[in-house]
């Protein structure tokens, strides 16, 4: 009753305004490689001050959805990954817009975020606070299987140069080493540089190994030719066909972004990253992922936008955070003197289903403005990318410096442009380095944290249940593909 009473409230003119606009500026910064929801939630955290606690609640979540659905557009269209959770859509969707199907990609990208997000917000208004309790089981030992998952089937991602691909991911791990020690508060491998006491943030790394060496390889190489995409409109549009080819792969990808999300401090990025490795694991053809294959966007979109409801679910129940961006809305939550948990469902049961409500819509809305603007989108293909680097190199800049006004994270980010470069130059892909980066320090954290717990001991990573169903699932995970191989040769 409370739910159906927040969408008649949200059917007013000024609630949908301010959803509508949070989704379209969410989309904006997504899609712009050096932004993001993060930055611009932040940003607008204190004008949020003097609106009303739900009006401004609803557009900080409708900015997160629209952020991380937004992400897909460069990721395809120029392979900038405009979001830390679009780097997964770059493997297979960029390769289908040299192909001449930016459409068709654009297409599967949007269907797939709007499909993830609804199936998300599902379970975050219709099972909450049990998957929220659920969540709680998860030590540090789960974690860590979690995340050595990811890790292990980095490998199958790296299609045919898997050396190459673990190598590259190593040595990102071993980038991701520098700064603080986790479990003892002291700094290493910082060279006695004072900026890298703290290690390296991810938005420098990210941005220069995947955008700026993008541009500098262009400048070096020349830009390659894109196929131009004159289709009609209907041609943009899903096909009903769709439906029965990639339903599965989207439920399942739904289910592991939603589960993710729960997680505190996993995020979107880590969603895709295993519903992509998972997608083509099982695939009968996995030869075919990082090559234009549909399915790989379809994981890669379907999972990070269902982590943002998933994500929902332990910040609206338990007051836990689940991302960086959760963290802000929490922030947002104390602003306006409202306490996030179980208490907010008793107290503001208005904000607690409000936001539920506006979670919904703002997906629904976003699939509405992603295909409004997907013709002019599409069309960036045939954009000369010598126009678009300028506006992408200031933005990356502006982005980069405003995070922590210090210049130091724009070298940063130059430096990891050069050395991106030199990996593609040599036939490493650079994907495998940003993962490994972005999950060794999570799995070194919850590593250390399980010894610490239980004396030292790895005994409970095979007695607990949750975490050897996540090591039983690595295995199968990873051999599969040999077992399909030997079964096609065996006919």
């Amino acid at each position: 009753m409370e739910l159906l009473n927040a969408f008649i409230a949200i059917a007013n003119p000024v609630p949908l305004f301010f959803i509508t606009l949070g989704v379209f500026l969410g989309i904006v910064v997504g899609a712009i490689p050096g932004l993001g929801g993060a930055m611009l939630i932040a940003l607008l955290l204190p004008v949020t001050f003097y609106m009303d606690s739900l009006l401004a609640l609803m557009l900080l979540v409708s900015i997160y959805v629209g952020s991380v659905s937004g992400g897909l557009i460069t990721a395809i269209m120029l392979k900038m990954p405009g979001t830390p959770s679009a780097v997964m859509t770059v493997m297979d969707g960029y390769p289908m817009t040299l192909q001449g199907r930016a459409g068709r990609a654009l297409s599967l990208g949007i269907m797939a975020s709007f499909f993830g997000g609804v199936i998300s917000w599902l379970f975050l208004a219709l099972l909450a606070p049990p998957l929220a309790d659920f969540a709680l089981k998860f030590g540090p030992y789960e974690l860590f299987t979690l995340v050595l998952m990811a890790l292990v089937l980095i490998a199958t991602i790296s299609g045919k140069e898997v050396i190459k691909g673990l190598l590259v991911a190593l040595f990102g791990m071993s980038v991701a080493m520098v700064g603080t020690d986790f479990t003892s508060g002291e700094t290493r491998f910082y060279f006695e540089i004072d900026e890298l006491a703290a290690g390296f943030q991810l938005l420098p790394v990210l941005l220069g190994v995947f955008v700026i060496s993008q541009i500098i390889d262009d400048v070096v190489n020349g830009e390659k030719q894109v196929a131009q995409y004159n289709g009609l409109l209907n041609e943009f549009l899903p096909k009903i066909s769709d439906l029965s080819k990639h339903g599965v792969n989207t439920i399942r990808s739904s289910f592991i972004g939603t589960w993710i999300g729960i997680l505190p401090g996993v995020g979107s990025s880590i969603a895709a990253i295993v519903a992509y490795s998972t997608a083509r694991s099982i695939s009968k053809t996995p030869e075919t992922f990082g090559t234009g294959e549909e399915a790989g966007i379809v994981a890669a979109e379907s999972s990070n936008n269902a982590s943002v409801n998933g994500a929902l679910i332990p910040l609206i129940t338990l007051g836990i955070p689940g991302s960086v961006i959760d963290s802000i809305l929490i922030g947002a939550l104390v602003i306006h003197d409202l306490q996030p948990g179980p208490l907010l469902f008793q107290n503001s049961p208005e904000i607690a289903y409000g936001v539920i409500a506006a979670a919904l819509v703002a997906n629904l809305l976003m699939v509405v403005v992603m295909f409004l603007g997907v013709r002019p989108i599409a069309k960036i293909a045939g954009i000369p990318k010598g126009y678009l680097y300028p506006a992408i190199i200031v933005c990356c800049v502006i982005g980069i410096y405003s995070l922590s006004n210090n210049l130091f994270d724009v070298w940063v980010m130059v430096g990891f442009g050069i050395l991106g470069y030199f990996f593609r130059k040599g036939g490493y892909p650079v994907g495998p380095f940003v993962l490994g980066y972005i999950l060794a320090p999570l799995a070194e954290k919850e590593l250390r944290t399980g010894l610490m717990l239980y004396d030292g001991s790895l005994a409970p990573l095979f007695t607990r249940p949750i975490s050897l169903f996540f090591i039983v699932l690595t295995f199968i995970l990873v051999l599969w593909p040999l077992i399909y191989k030997w079964k096609a040769g065996a006919k």
